[in-house]
């Protein structure tokens, strides 16, 4: 216990982290994107039963609440976007409950951006300028971008996009996989982000930086319908060296169809037995007022630095991770 008051990270790896949000801070300002603040504690939270949060009670006598740590800032991001405040990007804290390891802090540093006129294509373009500039001491050897239902298929021979629970089963079962049949069950998306994260995800070898994008309908909460195949979203994830850094999407605008998904989630939520949340209702109101046409992307600040510095481990870049916080 004696030790346990230093940080878990090196002074070196301080500067190193305030030399990327200075570099991050002069990219979009020479792009004339806003940098905003919103609040980490928020009356709402996101209804994804694949993102467990945090809550507490507001002590406030004779208005005694319950309160989420945010996930993400995106709901509230979202709502000075239908305000009017043009392009748009935070750096902030998020927080993710029952989430930690070698990649994972229960609070981490994210980057979320929103580009107003957007499409995905247009915000991969930007992604990969960003990090092309804030990886500079491990330059990318390439950059490839390429379908969920192509790079799927590629390393598993199943079509992501039309679920088959006998070919999916014998495909895990054959990979030496048996505990997917338990885990996954019936359920298309929980079978994909099994199979994936198994057997395509590791294979994202290099310093390439990999985009997979047009994501399986059923795996994307927040971003709108492809209009020429209604089986796949305008969604896109990051990767580099196996690890994921971001996710973003061409932004759902649309309060019913919103509506309708957060309704889909929250039984998902009661099915699995999971603590109940609170609907955003303001981001529903916001986006029936009018949510611009624009895309987004939250990208993992601390997992940027793991890569940049070859750390193995996340608390290597941070100063104080959870078991010292």
């Amino acid at each position: 216990m004696q030790g346990d008051w230093q940080p878990t990270c090196s002074l070196a790896m301080l500067r190193l982290r305030a030399q990327m949000l200075q570099q991050i801070r002069e990219f979009f300002a020479e792009r004339q994107v806003l940098e905003v603040e919103t609040p980490l504690l928020g009356q709402a939270i996101g209804t994804d039963p694949q993102l467990q949060f945090f809550s507490t009670q507001y002590g406030l006598p004779s208005h005694e609440q319950r309160l989420f740590l945010q996930t993400s800032p995106e709901f509230a991001m979202k709502r000075l976007l239908a305000a009017g405040s043009g392009s748009i990007y935070q750096i902030c804290k998020a927080f993710r409950n029952g989430e930690a390891g070698r990649f994972h802090n229960p609070e981490f540093t994210l980057l979320e951006w929103y580009r107003l006129d957007f499409d995905l294509q247009q915000l991969m373009d930007e992604v990969e300028a960003l990090l092309q500039l804030l990886l500079q001491a491990m330059p990318l050897t390439a950059c490839q971008r390429i379908s969920y239902q192509a790079v799927f298929y590629q390393h598993t021979g199943l079509d992501a996009l039309v679920f088959s629970l006998d070919a999916y089963r014998d495909f895990a079962i054959a990979k030496g996989l048996p505990e997917a049949v338990d885990i996954c069950g019936e359920n298309h998306a929980i079978w994909l982000d099994f199979l994936f994260s198994h057997c395509v995800q590791p294979m994202f070898t290099g310093n390439t930086l990999t985009m997979v994008f047009a994501y399986p309908a059923c795996q994307s909460s927040l971003a709108r319908t492809n209009v020429d195949n209604t089986l796949v979203t305008e969604r896109v994830e990051l990767f580099i060296n196996g690890v994921e850094l971001g996710n973003g999407y061409h932004e759902l605008t649309d309060a019913v169809e919103q509506n309708r998904r957060f309704d889909a989630e929250l039984t998902q939520r009661q099915q699995w037995q999971l603590p109940v949340a609170e609907k955003d209702q303001r981001l529903l109101a916001a986006l029936q007022s009018g949510l611009p046409n624009c895309s987004g992307i939250a990208i993992g600040i601390d997992r940027l630095l793991m890569l940049l510095s070859a750390s193995p481990a996340i608390d290597e870049v941070l100063s104080f991770p959870v078991h010292r916080a």
